[in-house]
């Protein structure tokens, strides 16, 4: 269904913690019975005529990291790309990603290998890759609230590959068409919700960076994530950043 509605890719998650998806025997919980999750895997490069991918944890636990099994048993079943987070699910997100454990599996395969778990900068990504050995990294919450973070940092690794960091002006673009695709994308009532949790990471970001104090934060908080009127919320995105742009130039 993936694949008729234009995906480039499958993504196989084995790496997700959540204890909702872990109940169901799904997301890294899949790491517990590798001959059942292989039979997922199988089954999906069977049916797919695009490039399938895994992303998993380094185990469920400290006494299961079998991740390198994991991986050189995906390798074998025709899937095209692996990702490691470097914690077990039982870390969830606590402690430091262990990058070098992620190395085990870079010996295990030859396909690409992408290395994901604390990346929040160019220098993480590239002390990821030379611990790891991975080919690349996955940013994952080091781009929230700014879903352009990804797109920074590949431009400081590479120039010419990704975007240079926005300026207010284009931040607060970005912010409010990320929010109306949302929307468009979910519906007013679903992508509301949805939104909601964006909207509060775009007000952590601008608190870390001193541009809204703690005061003003919950007030934002308050107005932008309670309303179910999208129209409202659009509004007091722009109203936001340009109080945010006038404290800048006082």
């Amino acid at each position: 269904m993936a694949q008729d509605l234009g995906a480039d890719i499958i993504d196989i998650n084995m790496g997700c913690p959540a204890r909702q998806v872990t109940g169901g025997l799904s997301g890294s919980a899949l790491m517990r019975d590798l001959d059942h999750a292989m039979t997922l895997v199988e089954a999906t490069v069977a049916a797919a005529n695009v490039p399938v991918t895994l992303k998993m944890r380094l185990g469920w636990d400290a006494d299961t990291l079998n991740a390198p099994e994991l991986a050189r048993r995906a390798e074998r079943a025709g899937v095209a790309m692996v990702t490691v987070h470097g914690r077990t699910r039982c870390q969830f997100y606590g402690g430091v990603a262990d990058w070098p454990a992620i190395a085990r599996v870079r010996e295990a395969i030859s396909i690409p290998l992408v290395a994901n778990g604390d990346g929040q900068s160019a220098e993480d990504a590239r002390a990821m890759m030379k611990a790891s050995g991975a080919d690349a990294v996955m940013i994952g919450r080091g781009a929230y609230g700014r879903p352009w973070w990804p797109g920074v940092i590949a431009e400081r690794l590479d120039p010419g590959s990704g975007i240079a960091e926005p300026d207010l002006a284009s931040e607060a673009r970005m912010v409010r068409a990320h929010h109306a695709g949302i929307i468009g994308c979910y519906g007013e009532e679903h992508g509301n919700r949805i939104a909601r949790k964006h909207l509060g990471w775009t007000i952590d970001r601008l608190c870390q960076r001193r541009l809204v104090d703690q005061a003003s934060a919950t007030l934002w908080r308050r107005r932008l994530l309670s309303t179910k009127d999208n129209t409202s919320v659009a509004a007091g995105l722009a109203e936001l950043f340009k109080t945010v742009e006038m404290r800048r130039a006082a």
